[in-house]
């Protein structure tokens, strides 16, 4: 078997040693004689895979003991209405920050809830790019402020958030479904972070929930109890059977993020991330996306002079293995999308063949 360079921007690449490890105990957890797929969610077995992955993702993420981690389903698309559902009252208005097709989908959902104020929008911007601080009109009684980390599609990611959005008083809740865990951050300075897990995590199937204690009081109590977070956190996300494997999968993988180190990770995405974009800058046959100083470390994006030529690149970069970098269906172009388990070694590959086709084509 020959294993291809994967840079689909989700489903993701999953470590290889992850791999291993699920494959040789698929079938036989632990001399338990079934497998994790089989056994009760509140078993021995599975509730030291369930505790090891909160365990690992806190302290991963550093939370202090304001914070519960749920483990949940439906992901980040049912995060749109579950955040305003619980947050959002009648009388209250929110906060969002339309920064591409991710903050405007949370945008979108939001407002079939409750009123929304739009306090910067960078949506239709190009070359793409988050806002700047002085963009950003926000409300000083806002029920919470809303962001996306890292919007995949355009390649564009807050590297510091503003300071106004970080001082602000307002409760700050982000989607990082796609750059979570990729680099260290201050998690305690935001009331609720989400993702899927499907890029940095695991597979899909589980959503990640970081939820600061105090925030979680203000919940709507006219809900079913399945879209309260208090049920889910009340029952340590055991309310109703979790999605075991995924989250096998989930704590075998902040186990080998533990061991490689964040900040070691960190520094290795950023440095795989600049390869390509030093590839791009080089080169007048490539033409990043995004503005420079919000660049993703996680979805590179570029064009090539034509779209007869993008088709060309995305076959001929295939048949070597290179594989999931044609850029999402809206927009066109390349991406290539090297989230934590994605080998240094697969980043110096394309790049190769990005200098090979550009002297075959430019």
């Amino acid at each position: 078997m020959s294993r291809i360079y994967n840079f689909s921007a989700g489903p993701a690449i999953l470590p290889l040693e992850v791999l291993e490890q699920a494959q040789a105990e698929l079938v036989d957890f632990c001399n338990s004689g079934m497998s994790i797929m089989e056994m009760s969610h509140r078993g021995k077995e599975y509730d030291a895979i369930h505790s090891e992955a909160v365990a690992n993702l806190k302290e991963l993420m550093q939370l202090n003991d304001n914070f519960d981690i749920l483990l949940l389903q439906g992901g980040a698309s049912l995060q749109f209405a579950m955040i305003p559902m619980n947050f959002l009252g009648a009388d209250l208005a929110a906060d969002y920050v339309n920064s591409g097709v991710w903050g405007s989908s949370a945008i979108k959902q939001a407002r079939i809830i409750g009123k929304v104020n739009v306090v910067a929008d960078t949506e239709k911007d190009v070359p793409t790019r988050l806002p700047d601080a002085a963009e950003l009109h926000l409300n000083d009684n806002a029920a919470y402020l809303h962001i996306t980390t890292n919007e995949t599609i355009s390649g564009a990611q807050w590297k510091h958030l503003p300071q106004n959005i970080t001082a602000s008083d307002v409760p700050l809740v982000a989607d990082m479904s796609s750059d979570i865990l990729s680099r260290p951050i201050d998690a305690n300075c935001f009331s609720l972070i989400y993702a899927g897990a499907q890029k940095n995590l695991g597979p899909s199937g589980v959503t990640v929930v970081a939820l600061r204690k105090d925030f979680a009081e203000r919940e709507s109590k006219n809900l079913p109890s399945m879209l309260r977070y208090s049920t889910h956190a009340d029952t340590n996300s055991l309310y109703n059977t979790p999605p075991c494997y995924s989250i096998y999968i989930l704590t075998l993988v902040t186990r080998w993020l533990k061991n490689f180190g964040l900040e070691k990770m960190f520094h290795q995405n950023v440095a795989k991330a600049a390869m390509l974009y030093n590839q791009i800058d080089s080169s007048g046959f490539y033409r990043g996306t995004a503005v420079k100083e919000y660049r993703s470390d996680m979805n590179v994006t570029f064009r090539l002079p034509t779209e007869e030529l993008e088709t060309d690149f995305i076959a001929d970069a295939a048949k070597l293995g290179l594989k999931g970098i044609k850029g999402h269906r809206s927009v066109g172009g390349i991406r290539a999308s090297i989230y934590n388990a994605f080998p240094v070694k697969g980043v110096e590959t394309l790049v190769a063949f990005m200098a090979e086709f550009e002297r075959r084509h430019g």
